[in-house]
């Protein structure tokens, strides 16, 4: 079992930054990923970035640019910088754990708020 927790999502103005940090506890597989994922409300869940355990990044075309992922192994954290934030970046973000097989393990959500 793997347990996901994410933290750091807030209220910021358009055009701020947040850094959302995602702490993993368990058995994660060195053979998968990890991801951010994100829900506004009245869409679909969408995918925002991911980082494999050897350090390759993946971002939708939507962030690229303005949000970086990392991690930290050491810690099993994973974090999301998101800057130059927009209003249609507001949403219900989520961390996930892909096993090798599918994104198997999810997180509670954090929640950004972007004010225009």
């Amino acid at each position: 079992q793997v347990q996901l927790v994410e933290s750091g999502g807030g209220l910021v103005q358009a055009g701020g930054s947040l850094r959302l940090s995602c702490a993993a506890s368990g058995r994660t597989s060195s053979d998968g990923a990890m991801g951010w994922f994100r829900q506004a409300p009245g869409k679909e869940r969408e995918f925002v970035a991911t980082i494999t355990w050897s350090g390759g990044t993946y971002y939708a075309d939507s962030v690229k640019g303005r949000f970086t992922v990392s991690s930290d192994n050491a810690k099993n954290t994973m974090y999301l910088q998101m800057n130059s934030l927009k209003p249609e970046d507001a949403a219900v973000y989520y961390c996930a754990h892909h096993t090798g097989a599918s994104w198997e393990y999810w997180g509670q959500g954090t929640q950004v708020t972007v004010s225009s």
